[in-house]
Order: structure tokens, then C-alpha cells, then sequence
């Protein structure tokens, strides 16, 4: 059973900047594609950034050039860094781990961790 436990959420003010980190347990983070999805309140989970295996991203329109995602293996840890933060951008954000295995698709997911964007 993989576990993912995120921090580095809290309170900033809009154009400010926070790093949210994920660290995962077990032995498959290095395999995986790693992912950060937000979900503010009434609005359904999105998927904000994503870094595969063998390191390439993608991010969602409204966060590029403002956000970036990275891995350490050696770590079991992926990283968002969030610069110029908008209010919008106020939400829990969840890390995901996510595989193939023997053909099926497995989705692990952090607790979430807050990020609040205000003045």
C-alpha cells in the first residue's frame, strides 16, 4: 500500500508564492506518474500538473508559466512550486500517484493539504 502525505500549503497573499511537497512510501514512486489536483469549494477536482517517469510535465492552461511540478526519486518526493498566486488558485491541493499495473490503471491520493490565496 502506497501512502502520500503533502505540506507546505497555507496562507499567502495574491502574487505571492508557496512550494507544496509530496512525499511517498513503498517502492513504486520512481515508476510512477505523479500528479497535483486541486478542487476548491463547489467545484469539482482538476487536474493541475503532471510529471511521468521519465520526467516530462504538463500543466493545466491556467497555471502555466506560473507553476512548476518536479520530482526527486532519490526522495520519493514531488514538488509544485506556485509563484504570482492568484485568489482563484485558493483550493485543497491533492497529490496523486498513478500506474499501470498488468494492464490496469492504480490512482493513490494524499490527504490534501490547503492553499489559501487572499490579502
Amino acid at each position: 500500500q502506497v501512502q502520500l502525505v503533502e505540506s507546505g500549503g497555507g496562507l499567502v497573499q495574491p502574487g505571492g508564492s508557496l512550494r507544496l511537497s509530496c512525499v511517498a512510501s513503498g517502492n513504486i514512486f520512481s515508476a510512477s506518474t505523479m500528479n497535483w489536483h486541486r478542487q476548491a469549494p463547489g467545484k469539482q477536482r482538476e487536474l493541475v500538473a503532471s510529471v511521468t517517469s521519465s520526467s516530462n510535465t504538463d500543466y493545466a492552461e491556467s497555471v502555466k508559466g506560473r507553476f512548476t511540478i518536479s520530482r526527486d526519486n532519490a526522495k520519493n518526493t514531488v514538488y509544485l512550486q506556485m509563484n504570482s498566486l492568484k485568489s482563484e488558485d485558493t483550493a485543497v491541493y491533492f497529490c496523486n500517484l498513478r500506474r499501470r499495473f498488468f494492464g490496469m490503471r492504480q490512482d493513490y491520493w494524499g490527504q490534501g493539504t490547503q492553499v489559501t490565496v487572499s490579502s
